[in-house]
């Protein structure tokens, strides 16, 4: 098969679709491997690099799409890219469809084969495309919370960990899944005092069991959000449902009751975001300020960390891509269940049902 590497255009992304050493394992099974010119830069792999591993370097974008067979990228693609994929072509990459319907449409149109790595899910619900990232952004939640709490950027002038004679800051961390505990073991490691909430038990349990008693966990509800917030310094969203739009846990008439300076960073800025007032970022202009609440809602966190994010992901998505190059999508997917729930639209047709439901369509979903 041949497979398209393109470089990422969107604003401030680093990260590459594939690795050196991932494109050496394609090539050594035969395959063809298009890599545009410099697209591994920012994540500090080098045209030489593709070169020696087998891949072929392309000067434009233009060309590695008209070129492949199968895209391998990590954000979803952008206005520019959409007219460049082709019919039939089988696209893999981060979607989260559900919190564009522009996009969406624009897949649809394209008679593309669409597969998200973010609903390619295993027997027991875990996501393996997506908790390499979710790993990154949940422990950067912290690294950037804690920069943003800094007085000369707006921020209530905490330092989290505090010091001898002073309290440390108060973390709250809204979903105790990948991203939640990763944010609260830096949060904890930092000195920080810090609660996770989630409406999941059996995850609060874990939680419980794992983490030192600075952690401590509580059961999520509106009237315990709504108590929380009014003495956090930090708080993170990091709920996600599974393809679909993330549920709005801090209203905008919550922030009234926060105290000025207050950070709140929303990791499901993807999937729409958990707060009502979060609006998609970049890391070139990554917050805004609504009621003296700091908003850190940078859509692609871990392009800030390419080569650890780069690695991670090629790690966890290079199977996937052996089995779709070895075998063809249709081939791939029906033997492979995890791989099929991660079709989402097939020759313009949508086949994830959550993506109907997020814009309220009434089509039907095979």
């Amino acid at each position: 098969m041949k497979i398209g590497i393109p470089k990422e255009i969107k604003n401030n992304e680093n990260r590459v679709g594939m690795t050196p050493a991932g494109v050496f394992e394609l090539t050594k099974r035969n395959h063809i491997v298009y890599i545009q010119t410099s697209a591994g830069f920012g994540s500090g792999f080098f045209d030489e690099d593709y070169q020696e591993a087998g891949a072929i370097i392309l000067n434009s974008i233009e060309e590695v799409y008209a070129s492949s067979d199968m895209i391998v990228k990590v954000k979803e693609p952008i206005q520019e890219e959409y007219q460049l994929i082709k019919p039939n072509q089988i696209v893999f990459t981060y979607f989260h469809f559900a919190s564009s319907e522009i996009l969406t449409k624009a897949m649809i149109k394209s008679d593309a084969i669409c597969i998200a790595y973010e609903t390619v899910e295993e027997a027991d619900g875990s996501l393996p495309l997506l908790i390499p990232m979710s790993e990154v952004a949940g422990r950067m939640s912290i690294q950037q919370g804690a920069k943003y709490l800094e007085k000369p950027i707006k921020g209530r002038g905490v330092l989290l960990g505090g010091v001898p004679g002073v309290p440390p800051g108060k973390v709250l961390v809204l979903g105790a899944g990948i991203v939640g505990i990763q944010a609260a073991k830096m949060a904890a490691g930092l000195g920080a005092h810090v609660t996770i909430m989630d409406i999941n038990m059996k995850q609060l349990r874990y939680v419980n069991d794992v983490m030192p008693n600075h952690v401590v966990t509580e059961f999520s509800s509106e009237y315990n959000i709504r108590k929380r917030i009014e003495e956090s310094d930090l708080i993170i969203g990091g709920v996600l449902i599974k393809g679909a739009k993330a549920p709005k846990l801090i209203t905008k008439d919550m922030l009234k009751n926060m105290r000025p300076g207050t950070v709140i960073v929303d990791v499901a800025v993807d999937q729409g975001g958990c707060f009502e007032t979060t609006k998609a970022t970049t890391h070139e202009d990554p917050t805004y300020i609504i009621d003296d609440v700091v908003h850190y809602c940078v859509a692609n966190m871990p392009g800030a960390v390419p080569y650890t994010s780069t690695v991670a992901l090629t790690n966890v998505t290079l199977p996937y891509v052996i089995k779709l190059a070895n075998d063809g999508w249709e081939k791939a997917c029906e033997n492979n269940v995890p791989l099929s729930k991660g079709l989402n639209i097939v020759k313009g047709k949508v086949v994830y049902k959550e993506i109907t439901e997020a814009f309220n369509w009434e089509t039907e979903v095979t």
